[in-house]
């Protein structure tokens, strides 16, 4: 059993995958735009819907649930039909073949705080990221909380963990694809750097960075300038200013 809890995390959930929803808890009382449209939502994709006190909405998870909790069956599992956004390494090496145009990935190489990772999904999602990819071992994983602050990126967002992250660069790399690694200690800017080809932005995790290994699989070495008295910036924060520095140069929007 797992609880998806949040307005935009349910309602992203109800759209995207609806059969695997059991039920929706709805907090007693709470009856205003939002919540009753999450309660048409449910009504239209035949969810059941049940009525709690917000006491017992606070016992099933530890998050702000903003009134709303979703029950699925169980946690999602990587491959299955009706959770067509979670890829195994095949499923992104295809994509990158069958692409038209230069792709821009995101790999997080051992983010394993949820709210990061839900943070980086938002953002991969705002900059039209292509995949983000994470090794299975070491890393966070769509929890409910990662969910929560993806704001509904989790159920779009294709996301890929993969069994040996230096053997998927290597892959990616044969597919004509730029590692672009961010690192305190790099010489150029990401500013400096040409962006606009394929690509896969590579950071590291909170604290330590890169590894050693995937340092050596990156194509580039950049860096964000640090004017003040911080050395570095939250993972999350660095991934959106990178992504969006891609976004700039390729003319997106």
């Amino acid at each position: 059993m797992q609880y998806i809890y949040g307005i935009h995390a349910v309602d992203s959930l109800l759209r995207k995958n609806p059969r695997s929803v059991q039920r929706l808890w709805v907090q007693q009382g709470r009856d205003d735009k939002r919540i009753n449209s999450l309660l048409e939502l449910a009504q239209n994709q035949g969810v059941p819907v049940a009525r709690e006190p917000r006491q017992d909405l606070d016992q099933m998870v530890k998050g702000r649930h903003q009134g709303v909790v979703a029950e699925t069956l169980d946690a999602p599992h990587h491959g299955e039909i009706r959770h067509a956004n979670l890829w195994q390494e095949a499923d992104l090496l295809r994509m990158v073949d069958e692409k038209d145009g230069p792709v821009l990935i995101l790999v997080l190489d051992g983010v394993t705080d949820p709210h990061n990772l839900g943070a980086c999904m938002r953002s991969a999602d705002a900059a039209g990221v292509d995949a983000v990819v994470v090794p299975r071992d070491k890393s966070a994983d769509l929890t409910p909380i990662a969910r929560k602050v993806a704001c509904g990126a989790a159920e779009v967002v294709p996301f890929a963990r993969v069994t040996n992250i230096a053997r998927t660069l290597e892959a990616l790399k044969a597919r004509n694809v730029w590692l672009f690694g961010t690192a305190g200690e790099a010489e150029k800017t990401i500013y400096d750097s040409d962006l606009t080809g394929a690509m896969a932005l590579v950071m590291g995790a909170e604290g330590g960075g890169l590894r050693r290994l995937t340092r050596e699989h990156c194509d580039f070495l950049v860096k964000l300038p640090m004017a003040g008295s911080v050395s570095s910036l939250n993972v999350s924060v660095a991934t959106g200013i990178c992504l969006f520095e891609a976004v700039r140069q390729r003319g997106l929007w």
